[in-house]
């Protein structure tokens, strides 16, 4: 049978095999689509991505592996012509919006939206960006206030402090210096007017850019 030229070719990327298969059931009914194949890791998405000619990654954001949605997102959108990326995760704090943008994602939807929405998003995506509403308005609002937003590399930073790792486990964790970690640390604590690795992490939790 030969693919309509309009036919979006899509992979999709979860570690849960009962997700997959409820994208596949969703999206298979839409005649436009193609599901070229479905992966449980983020580095099975990388290298699909570059092996398989897909025009959409449906992109979760948390694998079990070593690699992160993001990183992933950001490994496939580097290349010239590769795919678009659409991440469709449970997780919506501005710390995960802001670094699956940055990352290279051209849309970002949660995973309740309903089988349309995810099948206009897909369609968005293939040609240009695709944000729910409410990420869209909450990701404008951070833009509006960009000195108080902590970059892709302080998020990550006070995420891992907020779990428990000292500096030293930052840096072998981030491939940083300590000396480094200190740093993002001060500018954190700048940003978000404390002065303490406590206050830091509870005044980004509040504001949604970390996950507890």
């Amino acid at each position: 049978m030969t693919v309509p030229a309009t036919t979006v070719r899509l992979l999709l990327a979860d570690d849960h095999p009962v997700v997959r298969a409820g994208l596949r059931a969703v999206l298979e009914t839409e005649p436009d689509f193609e599901i070229v194949a479905d992966v449980p890791t983020a580095e099975q998405a990388v290298r699909l991505a570059v092996e398989c000619d897909v025009d959409v990654v449906l992109m979760d954001l948390q694998f079990g592996g070593r690699m992160l949605g993001s990183q992933a997102t950001a490994e496939i959108t580097a290349r010239p012509g590769g795919p678009r990326v659409l991440v469709l995760t449970t997780y919506d704090t501005d710390a995960d919006i802001l670094a699956a943008i940055e990352a290279g994602a051209t849309g970002y939807l949660l995973k309740d939206a309903p089988p349309q929405e995810l099948a206009a998003a897909v369609r968005t995506a293939a040609g240009r960006s695709a944000l729910a509403p409410t990420v869209a308005l909450r990701l404008m609002d951070r833009l509006r206030t960009p000195a108080t937003a902590l970059s892709r590399r302080e998020t990550e930073v006070l995420q891992l402090v907020a779990e428990g790792h000292s500096n030293a486990a930052v840096s072998k964790r981030l491939f940083l210096s300590q000396a480094t970690v200190k740093s993002h640390l001060v500018h954190i604590y700048a940003k978000l007017g404390v002065d303490s690795r406590t206050s830091a992490v509870a005044a980004a939790t509040a504001q949604g850019l970390i996950r507890r």
